[in-house]
């Protein structure tokens, strides 16, 4: 009998359920979604901006869906989804530059980029009713 018919032990690699969940986990997955979904909704930015092109009638249609309040809320978590993933590019950024890799930093980091987000985000949508 060869060598090669024994099996062999192998370490296994741990798995998702072996990790303890920790936000700079749920931000990381939260960033590439945010990308997705900006990439998406960049549609909806080029829609609007046709119907800009293609005459007042059809504008008004467009610009009625997003008047809405369903297409207030797709501008809502379109705006939450820009932000977020500036926020994380800038982090990304600094990452880049060598900084900020301290555990104690990572973390408040990420509650930062979470917190910030949401704060920038009803900001910028009272600002535009304001000046609305």
């Amino acid at each position: 009998m060869t060598n090669s018919d024994i099996p062999r032990e192998r370490p296994l690699s741990p798995h998702l359920q072996v990790y303890k969940p920790m936000l700079t986990t749920a931000m990381s997955i939260v960033h590439r979604i945010t990308g997705v979904a900006l990439y998406f909704g960049l549609f909806l930015v080029v829609w609007w901006l046709i119907a800009a092109a293609s005459g007042p009638t059809y504008f008004d249609l467009v610009n009625g869906f997003f008047g809405s309040w369903f297409g207030r809320l797709i501008l809502f978590g379109y705006t939450w989804a820009a932000i977020h993933h500036m926020l994380g590019g800038i982090k990304h950024l600094v990452w880049d530059a060598g900084r900020g890799f301290e555990l104690d930093s990572v973390e408040r980091v990420a509650r930062l980029q979470l917190g910030g987000s949401i704060v920038l985000t009803i900001l910028i949508w009272i600002i535009a009713y304001g000046v609305r």
